[in-house]
């Protein structure tokens, strides 16, 4: 099993249990997990290719107009996992800009969707290189709301190192699991303020034989997957 075929998996798993929602994702492996989820334990999980085609094993399953995606957001019937320029400890992301707003040092993706996923509907996080230049103690610009802002639901942050949640009594960023390979110690050097670290930190489960040869044969035979957290 490979880091990021783990990484797949603990994307998939961010989904489960969710029903007949609407799966968003930004990069490959939040992909890869959505399409495998909908194939293993969550089959009633709408996927799309990224535009207007509903998508079930890799084929047309039905439509989906972009009109209606604001439907389903309005409504809450949607799970989107988002990217993140910078995450801080309650979960506010910012994709916008890097530094003072009136006079940024880069201008990046503006607020997109943010604001509006995170008040209507669950959201989760992936981000393939963790690091504290992405966990900051404080973002340069709110894009997505977190916890401390009433967002809708910030489910898990999925990255090349871990998985981390909110369950806390404040809803701050707490350490869920370690992915294989790494340890505690690893994911507080990469992270730019204090985690809630339980006292026992699992290791994130690694995937079935059956997923792994859908990740491997199906979902992804060309092992593009490996290039996204390098």
């Amino acid at each position: 099993m490979t880091r990021a075929e783990t990484c797949v998996v603990a994307c998939a798993d961010a989904w489960r249990g969710d029903g007949a929602v609407l799966a968003g994702s930004a990069g490959l492996i939040p992909g890869l997990g959505a399409r495998l989820a909908q194939l293993t334990f969550a089959p009633e999980l709408l996927v799309t290719d990224g535009e207007a085609t509903l998508l079930r094993n890799g084929r047309a399953e039905g439509w989906l107009p972009y009109r209606a995606v604001f439907t389903m957001v309005a409504a809450g019937t949607r799970h989107v996992m988002m990217g993140a320029r910078q995450l801080d400890r309650f979960g506010n992301q910012n994709i916008s800009c890097i530094g003072p707003w009136e006079r940024p040092n880069s201008q990046l993706l503006c607020v997109r969707g943010a604001p509006g996923n995170t008040v209507n509907h669950t959201v989760s996080y992936w981000v393939p290189r963790h690091s504290p230049r992405v966990f900051v103690e404080r973002v340069d610009m709110v894009s997505g709301i977190g916890t401390d802002r009433n967002a809708h639901e910030i489910r898990v942050v999925v990255t090349d190192l871990a998985v981390l949640d909110f369950a806390t009594p404040d809803r701050s960023m707490r350490l869920r699991s370690v992915h294989p390979g790494v340890t505690v110690d690893d994911v507080v050097a990469a992270t730019g303020f204090t985690l809630t670290i339980p006292d026992r930190v699992p290791h994130t489960r690694e995937p079935t034989g059956e997923e792994d040869e859908l990740i491997r044969t199906l979902l992804d035979p060309a092992g593009a997957r490996e290039r996204e957290i390098r």
